[in-house]
């Protein structure tokens, strides 16, 4: 992870500082290869620690190189606040959306030192994945597209929805998952409208449709998939907005490259939806970054000008939701490419009628 740590110090050096505390699991996972649940590490222009208690010393060793691993036995901000002492450091960068007010004031109470707030340095080296997480995260995808294929097979009417999320949770971890990116979302008939509606105790009938979102967990990284289909047929009006859907799905699809923005892919699905008369029933973000977790950037939105690069890996998930009648996601994950991208998801998005 030697590299990983450099590009981090060559930030730190434009943001002028010279430690740099990690305290986000995810970014401690990416910077450590560490994986269990309790340390922090601290960056210098110079050294790398890894700091944890003696459950994981042994772990630690096996998992972290490169990084002087240190015991805590006591509070770990104590140790922390020793090495920045005997290294003489001037500014503490911090991860302020992750440091705790109560850590926070033991610092600014213990140390003679700039506290830099600094969240964001490490996400921004996340959101370009290198070949390992993209053969990782590919990975995932695949296990997501077997439950696809899977639930297909065996969900009917009578089921609840909590069952179809259960079926689809347990046969990702027999593919090898460690867990699920979030609460599978099972929304079925008129709660297809819920663009999060979490697994219910609604119970399956002919005639609706059915929206699934999920994803796994594999080696630390996540997958996310939407599909939508019908038991029987469940109607013009919503014959009719999948394929709207559809089409602003795939629009982005030819659009995603490196060095187009987030907001113009973003509009691309929003300028069909709001065009075929919908776009008041369309209102999240096109996309959004994956990786060691779920909600990265860069975010196909309206309001993020940032372009997208080459080893970004993002969603595409236009919807269109009608309250009373029900709705429609399609979302795929994308790797960007410099021309074009490559769909990491391959379950089909034609529209099934079981």
């Amino acid at each position: 992870m030697i590299k990983r740590t450099e590009k981090l110090r060559e930030l730190m050096k434009k943001e002028v500082v010279d430690s740099y505390l990690v305290t986000s699991p995810a970014n401690l996972r990416y910077l450590t290869n560490f994986t269990g649940t309790a340390g922090m590490a601290l960056i210098t222009l110079e050294e790398a620690y890894f700091i944890t208690d003696f459950r994981y010393m042994e772990q630690a060793a096996e998992q972290v190189a490169d990084f002087t691993i240190l015991q805590h036995s006591g509070n770990i901000v104590e140790t922390i606040i020793d090495i920045i002492e005997k290294n003489q450091l001037q500014v503490l960068a911090f991860e302020d959306t992750q440091m705790t007010f109560a850590d926070y004031t033991v610092f600014e109470e213990s140390l003679a030192i700039e506290l830099s707030p600094a969240s964001g340095l490490i996400e921004s080296l996340r959101e370009i994945k290198d070949d390992d997480e993209v053969a990782i995260i590919k990975k995932a995808c695949t296990i997501a597209d077997a439950a696809y294929e899977y639930i297909l097979k065996t969900i009917r009417p009578g089921m609840t929805e909590i069952e179809v999320a259960n079926q689809i949770d347990f046969y990702m971890r027999s593919l090898g998952a460690t867990g699920v990116s979030f609460d599978t979302i099972v929304a079925s008939g008129i709660r297809s409208a819920l663009p999060h509606g979490v697994a219910s105790e609604k119970v399956i009938t002919p005639g609706d449709m059915i929206t699934l979102d999920f994803g796994c967990v594999y080696q630390g990284y996540v997958s996310d998939i939407t599909r939508t289909f019908a038991i029987d047929d469940p109607g013009e009006e919503l014959r009719k907005i999948y394929q709207i859907v559809l089409d602003a799905q795939l629009a982005v699809l030819d659009a995603a490259q490196a060095g187009v923005s987030g907001a113009q892919l973003d509009g691309v699905a929003r300028d069909i939806i709001t065009t075929a008369g919908y776009g008041e029933n369309f209102g999240h973000s096109t996309g959004h970054g994956i990786g060691l977790e779920i909600h990265e950037g860069p975010l196909l939105s309206r309001r993020n000008d940032q372009l997208v690069k080459v080893g970004n890996v993002v969603t595409n998930e236009p919807g269109i939701y009608i309250p009373n009648l029900g709705g429609v996601r399609i979302e795929d994950d994308l790797l960007i490419l410099a021309e074009g991208n490559q769909i990491l998801t391959e379950s089909s998005k034609e529209l099934i009628i079981l």
